[in-house]
């Protein structure tokens, strides 16, 4: 079975959406992974503030990579997401994983997103599928 750094570095080197964003690896855990990002002018919408999609895009990463470390390939099935702040040009977004229940075939997680200053700026909720494919 790969390890959970094999996992992650594989799916990152196909991912070419989260490459394109800027996304990048903090730390890797069985279970958890952490991203960071730094919001650019292309992230930005009509208000030049952070698009919705960043945060929410950045949350599902970290949902996809944690839920595959245990070695078995994982899809997401439902996600959700709260904003509770805008996100600003410049600011250094990261993406703090936190499996919330994991059986056989299924696990949940809350990923939490804070800027610089570690203020909560979104809360994402994931579920996800496991199947019994090792990777």
């Amino acid at each position: 079975m790969k390890t959970p750094q094999e996992i992650v570095s594989f799916m990152y080197g196909n991912d070419e959406f989260s490459s394109l964003l800027g996304i990048e690896i903090f730390a890797i855990k069985i279970g958890n992974v952490d991203l960071e990002l730094s919001v650019k002018e292309s992230h930005t919408n009509g208000f030049k503030i952070a698009h919705g999609g960043i945060s929410y895009s950045l949350a599902d990463t970290c949902l996809a990579f944690s839920a595959n470390t245990f070695g078995y390939k994982a899809v997401t099935t439902e996600t959700s997401i709260s904003y509770f702040c805008k996100v600003q040009l410049g600011d250094r977004l990261c993406a703090k994983s936190h499996l919330i229940q994991k059986g056989n075939s299924s696990a949940v997680y809350l990923i939490e997103i804070h800027n610089q200053e570690n203020i909560l700026v979104s809360h994402f909720k994931g579920t996800v599928r496991i199947s019994k494919d090792l990777w």
